[in-house]
């Protein structure tokens, strides 16, 4: 029997900027990958405008999960990203037990080394935690770092055998053992392209795209939709990543064209209709 697949998405949600929830659930469903929100926090604007509304949801997420529980709802994967507080993490890891399904996490931490300002050191332990209900991961290099408790190297620049230790070591604190690290600089490299390390049960893979421009809101987050989404309908993770990374460039290179702020995001709603 043919079956569309469903997705719940655990992540804030953000009125302007293209982050979270507003870029993956669009990339998602144009995946042809039902998307279940399960919100965090509602956002007017993301945290990188200088003014912005957030309303905390962790009061409400546990009874909004006990109702997807009271009608018997199922998921094919489990997918998070931001956590607004360490309660919030401990309600998804009970919806995790509960909802048996795949799990893909990306750990929205931090960024150039810094963990954001919003994460609380129990926060950084419960998403350790967390690993063990994983069977994809994909954090930047700071997160891989926190993941681990290992120093940020200089610079953020590190080699191919530093990062296959790295996420060796993460894929072994999961249950699906499979790791992207994503936009990271390699040593070997003059800062002009980005690389994403994978690591996918012992086999190690590396997907390089062009560096254009700055940083932008929800490139991250871009990234992972695609690649979540193209893992779960069966590709191999290295074409999952090769894809994702292909389609954040092409809507990087088009916000550079229309000349974006950074915290706009990227113009992904032109090439929607490209994924498959």
């Amino acid at each position: 029997m043919i079956k569309q697949k469903k997705i719940a998405l655990v992540n804030d949600m953000s009125g302007f900027g293209r982050c979270s929830v507003t870029v993956e659930l669009p990339i998602i469903s144009a995946l042809k990958i039902q998307v279940c929100p399960l919100p965090t926090a509602l956002l007017s604007v993301h945290t990188g405008f200088p003014n912005y509304f957030l309303d905390d949801y962790t009061d409400r997420m546990e009874r909004y999960v006990d109702s997807w529980q009271k009608n018997n709802l199922s998921f094919d994967a489990i997918a998070t990203g931001f956590f607004g507080s360490a309660a919030q993490i401990e309600i998804v890891r009970r919806f995790i037990k509960n909802f048996p399904a795949a799990v893909i996490i990306d750990p929205v931490m931090g960024d150039h080394g810094k963990i954001y300002k919003s994460y609380t050191r129990e926060m950084c332990r419960g998403l350790r935690a967390l690993l063990e209900f994983a069977d994809l991961i994909t954090p930047n290099l700071t997160e891989a770092c926190e993941l681990l408790g290992v120093p940020y190297p200089a610079g953020g620049v590190v080699s191919d055998s530093e990062l296959a230790t790295m996420a060796s070591n993460i894929a072994a604190k999961t249950r699906g053992g499979r790791v992207v690290i994503t936009g990271v600089t390699l040593d070997a490299d003059d800062g002009s392209l980005i690389a994403n390390f994978i690591f996918d049960r012992g086999e190690i893979n590396l997907v390089t795209s062009r560096r254009l421009g700055g940083d932008r809101s929800g490139t991250g987050d871009a990234f992972f939709a695609v690649a979540a989404a193209s893992w779960l309908n069966g590709e191999n993770l290295f074409d999952a990543t090769r894809k994702a990374a292909d389609f954040v460039a092409k809507c990087i290179a088009h916000a550079e064209k229309l000349n974006l702020p950074w915290n706009w995001g990227l113009p992904f709603e032109e090439f929607l209709t490209e994924l498959k």
